[in-house]
Protein backbone atom coordinates (compact mmCIF):
# COMPACT_ATOMS: atom_id res chain seq x y z
CA UNK A 1 0.00 0.00 0.00
CA UNK A 2 1.27 2.85 -0.95
CA UNK A 3 0.94 6.57 0.38
CA UNK A 4 -0.16 9.32 -1.89
CA UNK A 5 0.34 12.87 -0.97
CA UNK A 6 -1.46 15.88 -2.77
CA UNK A 7 0.30 18.45 -4.45
CA UNK A 8 -1.35 21.05 -2.16
CA UNK A 9 0.27 19.55 1.09
CA UNK A 10 4.19 20.01 -0.51
CA UNK A 11 3.63 23.83 -1.17
CA UNK A 12 4.51 26.34 1.77
CA UNK A 13 0.91 28.51 2.49
CA UNK A 14 2.43 32.21 2.61
CA UNK A 15 -0.69 34.06 2.96
CA UNK A 16 -1.05 36.31 6.06
CA UNK A 17 -4.08 37.44 7.66
CA UNK A 18 -3.80 41.44 7.67
CA UNK A 19 -7.22 41.75 9.47
CA UNK A 20 -6.23 42.24 12.82
CA UNK A 21 -3.40 44.37 11.91
CA UNK A 22 -5.56 46.65 10.28
CA UNK A 23 -8.05 46.86 13.48
CA UNK A 24 -4.75 47.54 15.45
CA UNK A 25 -3.76 50.89 12.56
CA UNK A 26 -7.27 52.15 13.22
CA UNK A 27 -7.28 51.99 16.82
CA UNK A 28 -3.94 53.55 16.97
CA UNK A 29 -5.36 56.18 14.09
CA UNK A 30 -8.48 57.12 16.54
CA UNK A 31 -5.89 57.31 19.71
CA UNK A 32 -3.85 59.61 17.78
CA UNK A 33 -6.41 61.82 16.28
CA UNK A 34 -7.97 61.99 20.28
CA UNK A 35 -4.95 63.44 21.65
CA UNK A 36 -3.77 65.92 18.66
CA UNK A 37 -7.25 67.81 19.37
CA UNK A 38 -7.04 67.56 22.83
CA UNK A 39 -3.39 69.10 22.86
CA UNK A 40 -3.01 72.64 21.47
CA UNK A 41 0.47 73.17 20.54
CA UNK A 42 1.80 76.20 21.99
CA UNK A 43 0.85 79.67 20.65
CA UNK A 44 -2.42 78.46 20.21
CA UNK A 45 -3.52 78.86 23.62
CA UNK A 46 -6.56 81.91 23.43
CA UNK A 47 -7.80 84.04 25.98
CA UNK A 48 -10.94 84.95 25.05
CA UNK A 49 -12.62 87.89 26.60
CA UNK A 50 -15.53 87.27 29.09
CA UNK A 51 -19.16 88.32 27.60
CA UNK A 52 -19.28 91.95 28.51
CA UNK A 53 -22.57 93.75 26.57
CA UNK A 54 -21.00 97.12 27.81
CA UNK A 55 -18.85 99.02 25.82
CA UNK A 56 -15.45 99.20 27.13
CA UNK A 57 -14.70 102.67 28.42
CA UNK A 58 -11.16 103.54 27.78
CA UNK A 59 -9.82 106.59 28.57
CA UNK A 60 -7.69 109.05 26.10
CA UNK A 61 -4.45 108.76 28.32
CA UNK A 62 -4.39 104.84 27.84
CA UNK A 63 -4.46 105.16 24.67
CA UNK A 64 -1.80 107.89 23.70
CA UNK A 65 0.63 105.89 25.78
CA UNK A 66 0.02 102.52 23.80
CA UNK A 67 2.90 101.41 21.58
CA UNK A 68 0.67 102.31 18.12
CA UNK A 69 1.81 100.23 15.24
CA UNK A 70 0.93 101.10 11.67
CA UNK A 71 1.17 99.46 8.53
CA UNK A 72 0.08 100.55 5.23
CA UNK A 73 -1.03 99.18 1.99
CA UNK A 74 1.97 100.29 0.50
CA UNK A 75 4.08 98.92 3.14
CA UNK A 76 5.59 101.67 5.47
CA UNK A 77 5.74 101.09 8.66
CA UNK A 78 5.19 103.57 11.61
CA UNK A 79 6.07 103.18 15.22
CA UNK A 80 4.66 105.52 17.84
CA UNK A 81 4.56 107.71 14.73
CA UNK A 82 7.76 107.44 13.49
CA UNK A 83 8.46 105.81 10.36
CA UNK A 84 10.87 102.60 9.60
CA UNK A 85 12.19 100.57 7.40
CA UNK A 86 11.33 96.43 7.39
CA UNK A 87 15.05 96.05 7.82
CA UNK A 88 15.24 98.70 11.02
CA UNK A 89 11.77 97.07 12.28
CA UNK A 90 13.30 94.97 15.09
CA UNK A 91 15.46 97.64 16.89
CA UNK A 92 12.58 99.98 16.53
CA UNK A 93 10.53 98.16 18.20
CA UNK A 94 12.91 97.32 20.68
CA UNK A 95 13.83 100.77 21.50
CA UNK A 96 10.03 101.82 21.73
CA UNK A 97 9.01 98.63 24.05
CA UNK A 98 12.07 99.48 26.02
CA UNK A 99 10.75 103.82 26.34
CA UNK A 100 7.62 102.79 27.31
CA UNK A 101 8.44 100.56 29.92
CA UNK A 102 11.02 102.99 31.29
CA UNK A 103 8.60 104.84 31.78
CA UNK A 104 5.65 103.47 32.95
CA UNK A 105 5.37 105.34 36.01
CA UNK A 106 4.39 108.23 33.64
CA UNK A 107 1.51 106.18 32.13
CA UNK A 108 3.01 104.72 29.42
CA UNK A 109 2.03 100.82 28.70
CA UNK A 110 3.97 98.63 26.77
CA UNK A 111 0.92 97.53 24.95
CA UNK A 112 0.67 97.36 21.16
CA UNK A 113 -1.74 98.61 19.06
CA UNK A 114 -1.16 97.22 15.56
CA UNK A 115 -3.77 99.28 12.83
CA UNK A 116 -2.93 97.61 9.89
CA UNK A 117 -4.71 98.75 6.07
CA UNK A 118 -6.73 95.71 4.61
CA UNK A 119 -4.39 96.01 1.40
CA UNK A 120 -1.47 96.05 3.84
CA UNK A 121 1.47 92.58 2.86
CA UNK A 122 0.71 90.11 4.98
CA UNK A 123 4.49 89.20 5.41
CA UNK A 124 4.87 92.83 6.91
CA UNK A 125 2.11 92.07 9.44
CA UNK A 126 4.05 89.24 10.35
CA UNK A 127 7.22 90.67 10.60
CA UNK A 128 5.79 93.14 13.09
CA UNK A 129 4.53 90.26 15.45
CA UNK A 130 7.87 88.88 15.77
CA UNK A 131 9.57 91.94 16.46
CA UNK A 132 6.90 92.31 19.45
CA UNK A 133 7.92 88.67 20.27
CA UNK A 134 11.85 89.52 19.95
CA UNK A 135 11.06 92.71 22.41
CA UNK A 136 9.48 90.56 24.92
CA UNK A 137 6.28 92.10 24.61
CA UNK A 138 3.47 89.51 23.54
CA UNK A 139 0.46 91.67 24.21
CA UNK A 140 -0.59 92.68 20.91
CA UNK A 141 -4.25 93.76 20.15
CA UNK A 142 -5.59 94.66 16.14
CA UNK A 143 -7.53 97.68 16.01
CA UNK A 144 -10.08 97.60 13.57
CA UNK A 145 -12.67 100.09 12.22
Amino acid sequence: MGLTQAKQDQEVMAEINITPFTDVLLVLLIIFMILAALAAPPGFQKELPNKNNAPQKLNLKTLVHQIQVQVSATNRVFIDGHPTTTATLYQSMADAVKYHQEHAAQGFTTHISLIADNDAPYNTIVKVLDAARQANDDDVGFVTE
